[in-house]
């Protein structure tokens, strides 16, 4: 039983790899990981991947995970996004203890490695344009030029370099580059690179530099500073292996193992920092943590928990090829950890009224309720039932198809947890025709779970006594695109997808009373309707405001299935 379960697991090449180091003695078998991001934005879901599979990886092997903000361009990077990244890893449960490091903290050892390649000959100061440099790079099937200072002596690079960190230049006008080979068929080794002039202060720095490290210079320096074994990256980093392995090379320094897998790509989505900072820019979303956003701040907000986030990671396993993830996979994990923990409530997101004619009128009653039918521990709950209660507008039809099993005139339907009720009449709107009000007769035989009746009906539907109601305001969350693949048309722009649906705010909601218990954070399932977290207790209106996380069921499969026949 327990072999199928293994072979039952999501693939992972990288625990191959470690395993074989740990066979070999490498690394005095030790295993230290790292999570790099760079404090440019909001982590999202594509970083839980990375963070999820660099901690646990770290615990599973008895290892430590550092955390590193490669900081290296102060132009896009603040403190906010810092505070933000350390609260989402937090928030998923990992803890990186006194490890919290940081480029900037390296700046003075990469300018002595740079001093150190330019005395080897590795290195010059370029004083081309920057549409120079990218114009004599060559392309994939044709070499590069070399640049016409290329072979500056050594002294004279090691006083142009000294005199571009005195700030003696302005940016651009030099920049120093590893001296490899502008034939190379890889064009990362097209003589990178190394440093540029910017005189902007660093969120950490301050004004201390003039120049700044490029990512590549900095990131597998970084890592041989921290004594990282194994330093995992996305695929995209493939072909800056070669140059990350030549910098340790011509150092003389500890080299880390660079392993690339599969960046998480999902479907209906964008992962693209640069394309959701637009969103945010252009004010289509309510910032970096709006719900409908794939960052952890976002799904924080609408209520996923971490739990389905480090579930899911885990269920995609790690591969060395791209694919796309559907995002209903991560619906359903967050489906399937709150259908074990959220408590059933009731509530009624568009209220009907419905007068129960022969109930009377000063009597209410206490039925009981489940709490969770998963988890008998959570125990039950009392809800009032009175003559006039609310239901949802659509469990009503007028003029039924066949198969609607729910409320027409002269049918009968359940009420969770209470009696049958049968619509007598039908009120409407004198100007506009609309159904505002039924009129029932309810069995008192049929109360739910007395056993005084064999009456039985196709339907049960919920419902919330109107005497007894709260109000609130649901926000209902969809997917902010409407295509697949948002960001993969060439002749669109991936905002022609947006998903103009993916927000509707629903007032004058009536829930059970129960819910006036509940706290800020808490997660519930309506009956029928999803999960739901509450986000905030009262606003200013003195009323409660629900987000929906996910609903029942994956909505969006019959709308796939369409597109797919059409």
């Amino acid at each position: 039983m327990e072999e199928n379960n293994k072979e039952s697991k999501p693939s992972n090449f990288i625990k191959e790899i470690i395993e074989d180091d740990l066979k070999t003695g490498k690394y005095n078998g030790r295993v230290h990981t790292r999570f790099p991001p760079e404090p440019n934005g909001y982590l999202h879901i594509g970083h839980a991947k990375a963070i999820c599979l660099n901690f646990n990886l770290a615990e599973e092997y008895n290892g430590l995970c550092n955390i590193r903000f490669d900081d290296t361009n102060p132009t896009k990077e603040e403190s906010e996004y810092v505070e933000s990244i350390k609260e989402d890893i937090k928030w998923l449960g990992f803890d990186w203890g006194d490890r919290e490091f940081y480029a900037s903290d390296y700046f003075d050892t990469l300018y002595e490695y740079a001093i150190k390649l330019i005395k080897k000959g590795k290195a010059y100061v370029d004083s081309q344009s920057s549409e120079q440099i990218r114009d004599t790079r060559g392309t994939p099937t044709s070499p590069g030029k070399e640049s016409p200072f290329r072979n500056r002596s050594i002294d004279e690079n090691l006083e142009l370099f000294e005199k571009m960190k005195a700030g003696e230049f302005k940016d651009g006008e030099h920049v120093l580059r590893a001296m490899i080979d502008m034939s190379s068929p890889n064009m990362n080794m097209r003589d990178p690179i190394l440093y540029r002039i910017r005189h902007e202060s660093h969120h950490r720095t301050g004004d201390k530099w003039c120049i700044y490290p490029m990512y590549d210079w900095a990131h597998g320096q970084s890592d041989s500073i921290e004594g990282i074994t194994h330093s995992i990256c996305t695929l995209e980093f493939e072909n800056h292996r070669p140059l990350y392995d030549w910098f340790i090379k011509e150092l003389e320094i500890y080299h880390s193992q660079q392993i690339e897998f599969a960046r998480l790509n999902l479907s209906y989505t964008i992962m693209s920092k640069r394309k959701l900072l637009e969103l945010v820019e252009d004010k289509i979303v309510d910032g970096w943590n709006d719900p409908r956003m794939p960052t952890l701040s976002g799904f924080r907000r609408r209520g996923y928990t971490p739990e389905s986030i480090r579930s899911f990671s885990e269920s995609v396993g790690v591969a060395k090829r791209n694919n796309m993830i559907d995002v209903a996979l991560l619906e359903h994990s967050v489906r399937e950890d709150l259908n074990k923990k959220a408590a059933r409530v009731m509530g009624v997101l568009r209220p009907l009224k419905v007068v129960i004619e022969n109930y009377p009128v000063n009597k209410t009653e206490t039925l009981e309720a489940i709490n969770n039918p998963e988890d008998s521990s959570m125990g039950s709950r009392q809800v009032p039932f009175s003559k006039t209660i609310f239901i949802e507008k659509d469990d009503f039809l007028e003029n039924p198809p066949k198969k609607f099993f729910r409320l027409s005139p002269g049918s009968e339907v359940r009420l969770r947890y209470a009696y049958i009720i049968k619509c007598e009449d039908v009120i409407k709107n004198p100007d506009t025709g609309e159904v505002v009000e039924l009129r029932c007769s309810f069995d008192p035989d049929t109360k739910s779970g007395s056993g005084s009746s064999n009456k039985k009906v196709k339907g049960t539907i919920h419902w919330v006594s109107a005497e007894h109601a709260i109000t609130a305001e649901v926000r209902l969350y969809d997917r902010l695109f409407v295509d697949r693949d948002p960001s993969g048309h060439k002749e669109k722009h991936f905002k022609e997808f947006l998903n103009q649906n993916s927000l509707e705010v629903v007032q004058n909601c009536k829930l059970e009373p129960s819910l006036a218990d509940y706290n800020k954070g808490d997660r519930v399932q309506f009956e029928r309707l999803g999960y739901f977290y509450l986000e905030v207790k009262k606003d200013n209106g003195n009323k409660m405001i629900f987000n929906r996380i996910v609903p029942l069921r994956d909505s969006w499969a019959k709308i796939e299935k369409s597109q797919k026949n059409n």
